[in-house]
């Protein structure tokens, strides 16, 4: 059990990479909190392992203060925030992304994180340890054309969470992030633009292990990130990308 006695927050948990760091957490003995927008898939995952939904939208203020007190009114404290829920524009020429959806994108991907940063550090603080794990993508490490807003927001995904790292450090709080190359997800159509069988074989090509990721293969890094296994870790950006980014 190498999560056993800790309290671990997932945002965007309720499908694809955040659930199988959910399911993994839950396995390894973690309090878990499932924090999404999607109320029906969130809570049926809450009941099925035995853990906390709450309904937030992240780029919100209000809303993540909501997600941070029901945790420590639930389970007593946060020893692990994973930053995971994340939001993109379909891939295309970067002209014809709207203003709106520009914004979601940084509101979702980066001010949360923010957000999370106000609500979590003081309690963090007060115990003098924990954890904040950032989900960013080999997006902001390889940029790929039609992604332009998306690999952005991702890129200050890595700053912020080396940024962080360096001045949280002397307080024992760790803040490391995880790039996955593209996996089976609900994104993964606005990722492709189109998903087509010729189209993933091309971008799976790309890849020298010749596959996408999966929620296992993100699940497996977070938990040795946010173990004590970990502990002298801290501003690692690990890329879990079957070789993509070399």
């Amino acid at each position: 059990m190498r999560l056993e006695k800790k309290t671990a927050v997932i945002t965007g948990a309720a499908s694809g990479f955040g659930k199988g760091m959910a399911e993994r957490f839950r396995a390894e003995g973690a309090n878990v909190v499932i924090a999404d927008l999607n109320e029906e898939e969130g809570q049926a995952l809450a009941d099925k392992i035995g853990a906390l939904f709450v309904n937030t939208d992240v780029s919100q203020k209000k809303e993540m203060d909501n997600l941070v007190q029901q945790t420590v009114s639930e389970y007593g404290t946060i020893d692990i925030f994973v930053n995971n829920a994340g939001f993109t524009h379909r891939n295309c020429p970067l002209l014809e992304v709207e203003e709106s959806t520009f914004d979601k994108i940084f509101q979702v991907n980066v001010k949360s994180i923010y957000l999370s940063c106000k609500a979590v550090i003081p309690i963090f603080r007060k115990q003098q340890k924990g954890v904040f794990l950032n989900i960013a993508s080999t997006a902001g490490v390889r940029p790929r054309p039609g992604l332009v807003w998306y690999n952005s927001s991702k890129g200050a995904v890595i700053s912020m969470t080396r940024s962080l790292a360096i001045e949280l450090a002397p307080e024992n709080i760790r803040v490391c992030a995880i790039n996955p190359v593209a996996g089976k997800t609900g994104m993964l159509p606005l990722f492709m633009g189109e998903e087509t069988e010729e189209k993933l074989a091309l971008f799976r090509s790309s890849i020298p292990m010749g596959r996408l990721s999966t929620p296992t293969d993100i699940a497996n890094a977070a938990l040795f990130l946010c173990s004590d296994e970990a502990e002298f870790l801290t501003g690692v950006c690990l890329e879990v990308d079957g070789g993509r980014c070399i």
